[in-house]
């Protein structure tokens, strides 16, 4: 100890040190005009950089990326496709419900476009986004986008957004351990992509995804209201309350069915499972359903009836008890109303013109 402080005390003192000249170069941040990807970058520069202090990535960094897959960069255009959209459907709906200092506080630092997906040859698994510590989120199979198909956008790109956000702010503030325990018993995270989505919304979750892990669940459910019209969401809600048949077809693949008939209306013979555009539907006056099927081959009307729910689960009250909690927990730990959030982005997709986005970029 004593040859420690005598060291320290014969090094001359930080006033009295000379600097020398820095090992870093200064390097010029001037955009070049004559680059070809001059109007991207001086967009990305101004819009994200400037006001967030966030690096968007479109020139794919492999030290950035998992050496373990084989990807390749996003293409150009559809990159300023991504970053518009990015804009207007994420940073400027939190602007206007959050304040402008919301993202500049907790928003990723960095953004990073990869063209390919990360698919694992073992699992089949597909790696469409991911949220590395609050810090950094990676969109994956952008040069497969095509802008003029709302439910691939809203699978791969915003609902991705969403949910990888929603994961940063989870790692801020945790949410309440009760949501946890909702879907106790039903999480599989080895075989959930072998799950059918009518399934899992049958045990109470909003994707196959969700039933992975319950970190995954809670970003999953946010993410899912926030894109899904309400048509989609309620349509989620009515599959989530049927019972669902496994069958399997002659190549071994599973299907799931939610409607079955008897042969010659007999329950004696073995039941048949049919899917739900097989048959036709008639309401009695008095607010019954009747369905059945016409069959070709006999000239016999048969009766069409649904498969029980006996998985033990009310799916719809499971899935909205967690949106419930998710609802309460943005009010609460980010004073963010999930609805109006919700609102705002189902108004800008249904109406976004990626044209006049585009020029924001183009028109520079």
């Amino acid at each position: 100890m004593l040859l420690v402080a005598i060291g320290a005390m014969s090094l001359p003192s930080c006033s009295e040190d000379k600097l020398g000249d820095t090992i870093f170069p200064d390097v010029d941040e001037t955009l070049d005009p004559n680059s070809y990807t001059y109007k991207l970058d001086k967009f990305l520069k101004e819009n994200y950089l400037d006001k967030y202090n966030l690096t968007f990535l479109y020139k794919m960094a492999d030290v950035s990326t998992n050496m373990n897959y084989n990807l390749v960069p996003a293409t150009y255009d559809n990159s300023i496709n991504l970053a518009v959209l990015c804009k207007h459907l994420w940073f400027d709906v939190y602007d206007k419900l959050a304040g402008e200092d919301f993202l500049k506080t907790y928003g990723p630092r960095i953004i990073h476009l990869i063209g390919s997906p990360a698919l694992n040859p073992q699992s089949g698994n597909e790696i469409v986004g991911l949220a590395e510590g609050g810090i950094k989120i990676s969109l994956f199979k952008v040069n497969d986008m095509d802008i003029n198909d709302p439910e691939m956008m809203n699978e791969y790109y915003f609902k991705t957004m969403h949910h990888e956000f929603a994961h940063i702010l989870h790692q801020t503030k945790t949410y309440p351990n009760q949501f946890n325990t909702i879907s106790v018993g039903h999480y599989d995270i080895n075989n959930w992509q072998d799950r059918d989505d009518n399934q899992t919304a049958s045990l109470g979750f909003v994707s196959t995804y969700a039933s992975s892990e319950f970190r995954e669940d809670f970003a999953e459910t946010i993410a899912n209201y926030i894109v899904k019209t309400d048509a989609e969401w309620n349509r989620l809600l009515e599959l989530a309350g049927r019972g669902w048949e496994p069958q399997d077809d002659a190549n071994g693949y599973t299907w799931y069915y939610c409607y079955f008939y008897y042969p010659n209306n007999d329950p004696n013979e073995e039941v048949k499972y049919i899917s739900e555009w097989s048959f036709f539907t008639d309401v009695n006056e008095d607010g019954s359903v009747h369905r059945y099927f016409y069959d070709g081959n006999t000239g016999e009307v048969i009766e069409v009836y649904e498969v029980p729910d006996n998985d033990g689960v009310d799916g719809p009250d499971a899935i909205l008890e967690k949106l419930n909690i998710a609802r309460q927990w943005l009010k609460n730990e980010w004073n963010i109303d999930l609805d109006e959030l919700r609102q705002e982005v189902q108004d800008r997709q249904s109406s976004y013109n990626i044209e006049e986005l585009r020029k924001q970029v183009t028109d520079q």
